[in-house]
């Protein structure tokens, strides 16, 4: 049986239901995330998209196209509490990303079992120190991304 991970927003007008562990955790430390999650970086469990399924009121999307690279990515929320739900990249369209706060009990995010990424460490801030031994980038893993 696969393994079943559920999550959703605050009010909880949106759930999700993800099937398996991500295939990577992307800590983003883009001064964009910092700022569309007011801290210093956004954390993003990565799926298939076809392991994502969404369910409850219909989410709202905000349309961000990147400075650097001029790709978009359209940000997921509960149009009710505005809570994030995820990412979607104009780069990456198989792929869905989830809030790892967004998760029920995200304790099963863990370093030791599922690869970590670190991206744009070139806009990071002095107090969110990156742990020795993670996966790093200056700035996108993937060329233009």
């Amino acid at each position: 049986m696969t393994v079943r991970h559920e999550g959703g927003c605050v009010c909880g007008a949106v759930r999700f239901l993800v099937l398996g562990d991500p295939e990577r955790v992307t800590m983003c430390h883009c001064t964009w995330c910092q700022r569309r999650t007011g801290s210093a970086f956004g954390t993003e469990a990565v799926y298939p998209k076809d392991r994502v399924t969404v369910s409850g009121e219909a989410l709202r999307v905000y349309r961000h196209r990147s400075d650097l690279s001029g790709r978009w990515l359209d940000q997921h929320f509960c149009g009710t509490c505005g809570t994030n739900l995820g990412l979607t990249l104009e780069v990456a369209p198989e792929v869905r990303s989830l809030p790892a706060g967004a998760f029920d009990d995200p304790a099963f995010l863990k370093a030791s079992g599922i690869p970590f990424r670190h991206i744009f460490l070139s806009s990071s801030r002095g107090w969110a120190d990156v742990p020795d031994g993670m996966e790093a980038h200056e700035m996108h893993f993937r060329p233009g991304g």
